[in-house]
C-alpha cells in the first residue's frame, strides 16, 4: 500500500499558503511564508528530504494550475519533472493538463485516490491543495503530514483541517524541530 503524505506551510491558526501567495489565496495577508518570516535555510530543508522519498504526487486541481506552469521549467522543482501526477478534479478537463511536465493521471473522486493507495509504489505526496487535504484527511486516507508552522496569525483564509464532525483522527510526533525564525518543523504519522 503506497502512502500519502500532506506537505504544507500553515500559520499558527491552520491557514494554509503558497510561499509567495497569489490568486486565490482568499486573505488580504497571502505571501506571508516569504514576507514575514526571516528566510533560514535550514528551515526549509524538510522540502529537500521530501525530494527524496518522493515517487508521486498529488494536486487539487486549483494547485495543479497554478503550480504546473511554474513547476514545469523551475530549476527548484527539476526533480519532480519526470514524476507522475495525480489532480484530483471531477471537472477538469484532459485538454487542460500541461505538455512536457511527466505523465499525469486525473483521479475524478475520493475513491480513486483510495484505489491508487492500494497499489504498489512509495510515497505520493499532496502540496498546497487545501481543499482537497481537507477531503483527504475527513475520508481518513492521509497517512503522514509535514508541516512548517509559522509564526503567524492570519484569522482568515483555506484551513487546512475541515470543521467536519468526524472520528477522531490519532497522530504520532515522527519528528519535531525549532528554528531560530520562529518556525517550527513537525512530521506526524497518523496513527488511526
Amino acid at each position: 500500500m503506497r502512502e500519502l503524505v500532506y506537505t504544507g506551510f500553515v500559520s499558527l491558526d491552520g491557514v494554509v499558503d503558497s510561499p509567495g501567495g497569489g490568486p486565490g489565496e482568499e486573505h488580504r495577508s497571502g505571501g506571508w511564508v516569504v514576507k514575514d518570516v526571516e528566510f533560514r535555510p535550514e528551515a526549509f530543508s524538510l522540502k529537500g528530504d521530501e525530494l527524496e522519498e518522493t515517487t508521486a504526487l498529488m494536486f487539487g486541481r486549483r494547485s495543479y494550475e497554478a503550480f504546473a506552469p511554474l513547476w514545469r521549467t523551475s530549476e527548484d522543482h527539476a526533480a519532480y519533472k519526470d514524476l507522475p501526477k495525480y489532480v484530483v478534479s471531477a471537472t477538469l478537463p484532459d485538454d487542460a493538463l500541461v505538455d512536457g511536465w511527466g505523465p499525469t493521471t486525473i483521479l475524478r473522486s475520493t475513491e480513486d485516490v483510495a484505489a491508487l493507495k492500494q497499489g504498489d509504489g512509495g510515497a505520493i505526496f499532496v502540496h498546497g491543495s487545501a481543499e482537497l487535504a481537507r477531503r483527504l484527511s475527513d475520508a481518513e486516507l492521509i497517512d503522514r503530514y509535514h508541516l512548517l508552522f509559522f509564526p503567524v496569525l492570519l484569522g482568515a483564509g483555506k484551513r487546512l483541517f475541515s470543521p467536519a464532525d468526524k472520528a477522531k483522527q490519532m497522530l504520532r510526533l515522527r519528528e519535531s524541530e525549532a528554528y531560530p525564525n520562529g518556525v517550527l518543523k513537525v512530521i506526524y504519522d497518523v496513527t488511526s
